[in-house]
Order: C-alpha cells, then structure tokens, then sequence
C-alpha cells in the first residue's frame, strides 16, 4: 500500500513531455483517418507511450470513451495535460464531424509552438554559457586572485588610485562577508520570483520584457505568431468569437498580449470589430497586423490571413533567432573587455606608483 502511494505520487511528479503530445496528436489523427475506433486508437498509443504518467492518462481516457463519454469530456478530466484550447478544439471537431481535421489543427499548432520555443532556447545557449563562464570567473578572480596581488599594495602604504580602492573593497566585503552576500542574494532571488507570480508584478515584468532591445521585439513576433496561428484555428470551428479571443488569450504568454486579446473578447460582444479594438493598442499589435485583421474581417477571410501573417512572425523568428548568436556576440566581448581592461588598470596603476616609489 505505501510503496503503491508513493509510486503514484511519483508518477504525479513526473513531466510529460511536448514531444510525447505531438506524437500522440500526429498518430491519433493518422489512425481515425484509417478507420480505427476511437477507443482501439488511444489503446494503442497508450501502450507506445515511453512515458508512464501519460500512458496511464491515454488508458483512463480511453475506459472513459468506452464507457459513452465523448473524448472531449474524458479530456476534461485531464486539464493539467490538455489545455482550454485542446478541449474546446476536440469538442469543436466532435460536433462538426471533422475530429481528423480538427486534429490537424491542432497538431500544426502545438508542432509551430514547440519549434519557436525550440529555436529560442536554441538560441540563448551560446549567450547564457558565456554569460555564466564570465560572472564565474569574475567572482573567482575577486575571492582568490586579486587578494593576493592587492595585498602587495597595501603593504607598501603607496597612496592606491580609487579604481584599485573599489577593487579591493569588492574583494574584502566578498570574502569577509561571503554568508552575508549569499544570504542576500537568495532573498532577492526568492522575493523576485515571488514578485512576478502577483498579479501586478507579472503585469510590470512582463511590460519591461517588452521594452528590452532585441529580446523585447522577439517576444512581440513569438505572441503575434501564436496570436494569429492560434486564433486562425479556431476560427475555423463553430466556436464563437468572443470565446475563440477567450481562448486565444490563454495560449499567449505575454500578460500584456493576454488582457488586449480579452479586452478585444469584451469588444466583440459590443459588435465592435477586432482590429478597431486592438487599433490603438499599437505597441504591441503594429499597425500592419491590425490592417490585416481589418481586410481579413472585412472581406470574410480572417483565417486565412491570419494563417499568412503567422507564417510571416514565424520565419521572421527562425530568422532573427538564427542572427541572435552573431548580434549579441559583440556585446558579451564588449562587456568582457570593460571588464578585463577595467581590472588590468586597477592592479597595473598602483604598480607604476610602486616603480616610482622604490
């Protein structure tokens, strides 16, 4: 019984991977459209499953199916794994009688999603590796080296420049007061991530994202990308409008993005159109998306120029995301040499001093 009860709250630990819903969204798609039941088809993917969380959610869906539930409600039992848009997405198709092309849906989506966020850690690799080995070894030369050559000196009561002074200073206070600075730092650290999981504090955080240079451009091109992806799938279902910009709003990471898209859901209501709400909100939906949305409304072929507009942000990712290592390359040198040529300067002044003085 123990052993059981700690198997399950293992397995609840446990993460399913993107790679592992892909998988199962391409091949369960490829199974209806051959004409296996729905219930044969999620019990033979639930016994390909490497994960073992998943394969016990897949065999529950499917006894729940078996039993006369529809898929959607049996994977709304499952909320944690299968998102809003998931469910709403099956439940669409279900009605309609377009599971399999419904499925596609979705399996373009997530499969677009996965490759933007794919490419972008990518992409911080390089730059987060450098980064790291800097600050490293910047705080290894402060505890270990620069004592031992600043101590000379000091001994030698020659008058120091300030820039040795404040060198000298960051290497005692880092090694007489190592607890305290680690201490610190965890609080900061703790209190920041408590910070931007409040409401207002993710609202600020994620507003300064959006003014950083460079990255805040990337994460404007990744949430129009899965703005206009996301919400040409919908469109694209019996769901209404107000609700698709509901669901829409879930999928997008960006707070910002989320309360415009809601605001815009509110709008519709009021028979107000898309892109006359989101016309003023040009920071984060530039005035070449909401013309699009306008024509597209306008001539009754939203979904497919948002279809366009997505496939445009998304090359233009895989693009800037493939440029990112060479533009931010400059900048990491840059800071290493101020750095490197700032400590240099605070150990070889007072040693010039010292020449003089003997």
């Amino acid at each position: 019984m123990i052993i059981n009860s700690i198997n399950n709250f293992l397995l609840n630990l446990q993460k399913i991977p993107i790679s592992e819903k892909i998988f199962f969204i391409q091949h369960l798609r490829v199974l209806i459209r051959s004409g296996v039941s729905l219930s044969s088809a999620l019990n033979v993917l639930s016994q390909q499953s490497n994960n073992k969380k998943f394969r016990k959610i897949l065999i529950d869906i499917k006894n729940n199916v078996e039993k006369g539930d529809t898929f959607s409600k049996s994977l709304k039992k499952h909320k944690k794994v299968f998102n809003d848009f998931f469910i709403n997405m099956i439940q669409a198709g279900e009605n309609s009688g377009k599971l399999e092309e419904t499925l596609n849906q979705i399996f373009i989506q997530i499969k677009k999603d996965h490759d933007i966020k794919s490419k972008v850690k990518g992409a911080m690799i390089y730059p987060s590796v450098v980064l790291g080995a800097m600050i490293g070894i910047g705080a290894l030369m402060i505890i270990f080296v620069i004592p031992k050559i600043t101590s000379i000196f000091v001994e030698s009561n020659i008058k120091l420049p300030l820039i040795t002074r404040i060198l000298i200073g960051i290497s005692d206070f880092a090694i007489n007061h190592g607890i305290l600075v680690t201490i610190l730092l965890t609080i900061f650290i703790i209190g920041f991530t408590y910070l931007i999981k409040t409401k207002k504090g993710k609202y600020y955080f994620h507003l300064t994202l959006l003014h950083l240079p460079i990255f805040g451009k990337i994460i404007k091109k990744i949430n129009l990308a899965r703005f206009a992806r996301s919400l040409s799938s919908l469109l694209k279902t019996d769901i209404p409008i107000a609700k698709t910009l509901k669901m829409t709003s879930e999928i997008l990471g960006n707070v910002i993005y989320k309360e415009a898209i809601n605001e815009a859901s509110e709008k519709v209501i009021e028979g107000i159109s898309i892109a006359k709400t989101l016309k003023d909100k040009k920071f984060i939906f530039p005035p070449v998306v909401t013309e699009i949305i306008l024509v597209g409304e306008e001539t009754g072929s939203l979904d497919n120029v948002l279809i366009e507009m997505a496939e445009f942000y998304e090359e233009e990712i895989d693009q800037t995301m493939k440029n990112l290592p060479s533009i931010i390359e400059p900048v990491l040198i840059l800071i290493l040499g101020i750095g490197v040529a700032l400590m240099a300067v605070a150990i070889i002044m007072p040693i010039y001093s010292l020449t003089e003085a003997i």
